[in-house]
């Protein structure tokens, strides 16, 4: 279901495959926090999965320096594998296990170990061509809604079992 928006395509989340793919993109993608830009980037993979807005995964290198700083604890994904997480640090605001990475993915994820995703609810703001990203809801997923894709989305109370 495939709609124009603003000279681009609008994808519905629906049509995104299971499990997930890795997708480049050379969108302009933004992170700000503390006021600060902490993330900058043309170089970013989406990933997309059924009923998930996309994850923007930016590479390591473009973040600030020190900005993201390594965190406690990990979680296991059944498609990629075992994530990490960090702290993400700008101006003078720390933002605790609010960015993400998979060292060591699975096969078919390995773009995944040199990038870091973050929550962009926890940021001051993100941006994706100049467009502010809207959170996918929940306290788990990490997905960036613009007006390139349409719902409903995963994440908001009583879509647990979708």
């Amino acid at each position: 279901m495939e709609q124009e928006h603003s000279h681009r395509t609008v994808e519905s989340v629906w049509d995104y495959p299971r499990p997930p793919r890795v997708e480049p993109t050379s969108e302009h993608v933004q992170v700000f926090l503390g006021g600060q830009l902490v993330a900058d980037t043309t170089a970013a993979v989406r990933v997309l999965e059924t009923s998930h807005p996309p994850v923007y995964y930016i590479p390591l290198e473009d973040f600030a320096p020190d900005s993201l700083i390594p965190a406690s604890g990990s979680t296991w994904c059944e498609f990629k594998g075992q994530a990490a997480y960090f702290d993400v640090i700008g101006g003078d605001v720390r933002a605790d296990r609010a960015a993400w990475t998979y060292p060591d993915p699975v096969p078919g994820y390995g773009p995944l170990a040199s990038r870091a995703a973050v929550y962009p609810g926890r940021m001051d703001r993100c941006t994706v061509d100049g467009e502010e990203v809207q959170a996918q809801e929940g306290d788990f997923y990490g997905g960036w809604i613009t007006g390139r894709v349409t719902g409903p989305f995963k994440g908001a109370p009583g879509t647990g079992g979708w």
